[in-house]
């Protein structure tokens, strides 16, 4: 068992909503299904790793069935409000309360599989911080440790999300905070159409 807590942040899978920028590649309902699989390999990943305490997180809420049907292994609850910032602050520090570790993800990255998130919780024994970067300039995975106190909202706090530069402010961040940080080998996020080639093979079959 590692003891730590993971939180997975998921959108609900409505034909749509989920997955908009791919939806001119596989229409609204193909990138609905995209989004469907990629939160159950998430969270079967998620559940292989052995974590402490898993949650799962959904927005608006975690009533839609693709995500109700995971209460067996993860403890489910709805994201806050605010930006995604807010979210991910209060995610990593309630996840810190019950923990040593807090690490949180979304669903979009399949390459965090259980070996690179037990690798990544791993790090946390001996630093402060870890990070898997995104291939666009983002990050997949962020984890902080109790040792480095309570989670600070410098991190989060007016960024920009979903740009190509979220990845480097939150280098300066953490440096500015004094925190000692590891960086994993960067992973792809599935969000357009390119990023498909970077599927698991056989998934759009």
């Amino acid at each position: 068992m590692i003891a730590a807590c993971l939180t997975v942040l998921a959108k609900a899978p409505v034909a749509g909503m989920a997955k908009t920028r791919l939806i001119p590649a596989l229409g609204a309902d193909g990138a609905a299904r995209l989004a469907a699989r990629l939160l159950d390999h998430t969270m079967a990943e998620a559940a292989a790793t052995g974590f402490a305490h898993l949650r799962l997180l959904g927005s608006p809420d975690a009533q839609h069935p693709a995500l109700a049907r995971h209460a067996g292994v993860a403890a489910l609850g709805s994201q806050c409000e605010g930006d995604l910032g807010a979210r991910m602050l209060l995610a990593l520090r309630d996840g810190l309360a019950s923990q040593p570790a807090s690490l949180i993800i979304g669903t979009d990255a399949p390459a965090l599989d259980r070996h690179r998130l037990r690798e990544a919780a791993l790090v946390l024994e001996a630093n402060d911080a870890v990070v898997v970067p995104a291939l666009d300039g983002g990050y997949a995975l962020l984890g902080l440790s109790a040792r480095a106190g309570t989670v600070p909202e410098l991190l989060f706090s007016g960024m920009t999300w979903s740009t190509a530069t979220v990845m480097a402010e939150t280098r300066q961040r953490l440096q500015r905070l004094g925190l000692r940080w590891v960086e994993l080998d960067a992973v792809s996020d599935i969000d357009e159409a390119a990023d498909l080639a970077h599927l698991p093979a056989g998934w759009l079959a």
